[in-house]
């Protein structure tokens, strides 16, 4: 979920983007069977594999990232220094060709891979931190493999997202994410214009520079009142989990903050229909045959709005 990752391996030795021979086909390990293609022989199951990696607690890797990352014929990663680090920290030796995928170069570098898919060899797609696709490059080669009719596979594990929401100590069992704030302030109101009424909590990335501005727009359009939790670096030596409300968390925001950042916000309160507002639904009800006074109790039952209330809404809306 690293932003700042601008393409760091734009000039890496031209190996890393042909095969040895010069040719630009893929090559792969030794193995014929490995756990990358679920013990078949490669020419016989090329698919892209979607594999999550550790958000900075490199035990959290699986053991199926290892066996992936040591079989599969060409790992796609979004800065392989950072995924060759993870493999010799892993104890794990790549044994296929390794290519850079980030978003300055993962159109080009899409059609030489479903070419590899094509002919039979496992890709293995990994990102700097947590599943491909969420926030990170992915889904245009996921989107290009199935168009392909090749299968597309995923070794399942860590998630800021998930991660995040776990840690919050809101209710989340409904949520929505949302990647980055937007980064201009206009744009960032509005978007937090659009969760004033979410009922569900919502979880969104955010880089330290930006975060107090964000949180001062949320508190500006939200109120200062909204619960909310900050998590800092999640899984690693500093990780720190701040909980309150946005008010709060925007005056602590202010002193400073390093580090990967999600911000996870609880959903906003259920709001109290007044009796003008139900007005159309006793109406609707009356057009279907019920008597008004009987319509008014039903809905204000319902509601919880006095039935007085709603029957004297219904005559003043009818003037």
């Amino acid at each position: 979920m690293d932003e700042s990752d601008t393409g760091t391996d734009a000039g890496r030795d031209e190996s890393d983007a042909v095969g040895a021979d010069g040719s630009g086909a893929p090559h792969g390990g030794s193995a014929d069977r490995d756990a990358a293609t679920g013990g078949r022989p490669r020419g016989e199951c090329g698919r892209l594999v979607l594999a999550a990696t550790p958000l900075g607690e490199t035990g959290d890797a699986s053991p199926r990232l290892r066996a992936a990352l040591a079989e599969a014929d060409v790992v796609a990663a979004e800065d392989t220094r950072r995924t060759r680090a993870l493999a010799a920290a892993l104890g794990v030796a790549i044994g296929g060709r390794v290519v850079s995928f980030y978003d300055q170069v993962e159109s080009a570098r899409i059609p030489a891979l479903v070419e590899s898919i094509a002919s039979g060899e496992t890709v293995l797609l990994v990102t700097d931190a947590g599943m491909p696709s969420v926030s990170d490059p992915g889904y245009s080669l996921v989107d290009a493999t199935i168009t392909a009719g090749h299968r597309v596979t995923c070794l399942p594990g860590p998630s800021a997202v998930t991660t995040a929401l776990a840690l919050s100590g809101l209710p989340v069992d409904r949520f929505c994410f949302d990647g980055f704030a937007p980064r201009k302030p206009g744009k960032r109101r509005e978007f937090f214009a659009t969760l004033r009424d979410e009922p569900r909590a919502s979880v969104f990335f955010e880089s330290p520079h930006r975060l107090a501005a964000c949180l001062d727009d949320a508190v500006a359009v939200l109120g200062p009142d909204r619960r909310a939790a900050v998590c800092r670096e999640m899984t690693k030596t500093y990780e720190e989990v701040r909980r309150g409300t946005l008010g709060g968390l925007a005056a602590w925001a202010a002193e400073g903050v390093r580090g990967e950042i999600s911000v996870v916000l609880a959903g906003a309160a259920p709001r109290r229909r007044s009796a003008a507002d139900l007005v159309g639904e006793v109406e609707r009800r009356v057009d279907g045959g019920a008597r008004l006074k009987d319509a008014c109790a039903q809905v204000g039952e319902e509601q919880g709005v006095s039935k007085r209330e709603l029957y004297q809404a219904v005559l003043t809306a009818r003037g």
